[in-house]
Parts: C-alpha cells; structure tokens; sequence
C-alpha cells in the first residue's frame, strides 16, 4: 500500500494508476488525511459498456439520466450534422453583428 499526496498525484496518475492495475492500493491524501483510495479492479470484473454505466449509476442514484419530454424512444441517429449545426450557428452570429 502507497500513500501519495493529491498535488503529486496530479503529476503523476498514470504512474500510480499502474500501480493500482498491478495489484496494488494506493492512498490518496490531502492535509495528510486519506480522501480517496485507488485499489485494484476486482477479479472477474467484466467491462463496463455505456449502456450499462448509465443503468448502474441511475440504479445506484449517483446519475439522474436527461428528461425524455416526448416519452417516446431516443433518436439513435444525430439530428443534425456537426458542420450543419456549426454552419447555422455562424450565420445566427453574423445576423446580429452590429455595423
């Protein structure tokens, strides 16, 4: 078990990420009080998908899932283009441009 202070930990995560993946736990301070430990994953743990992060958290109530107002399925598909959306953004701005 390592100990090591938040600021060093901001230097150095992937270090002790590395740590924590090989078996190790790592004890994160802050005012020489323990805030938070990074312990390794625990064995048989399957990956987790999107999907299945956002069940977990909203089941465990540590995640609020956006508000469906027409209570119908979510598009799968994006409703407008990225380039579309930014396009009609700098045309908005160039409407109220002043002289």
């Amino acid at each position: 078990m390592r100990a090591v202070g938040l600021k060093v930990l901001k230097d150095k995560l992937s270090e002790y990420i590395r740590l924590a993946a090989s078996g190790e736990t790592v004890l994160v301070t802050e005012d020489n009080h323990v805030v938070v430990e990074i312990v390794p994953p625990q064995a048989g743990r399957k990956p987790l998908n999107d999907e299945a992060l956002i069940a977990r958290g909203a089941r465990e109530g540590w995640l609020t899932p956006a508000a469906n107002p027409s209570g119908g399925p979510l598009p799968r598909k994006p409703v407008i283009k990225f380039e579309e959306l930014m396009k009609d953004l700098e045309e908005s701005r160039a409407d109220r441009d002043l002289p």
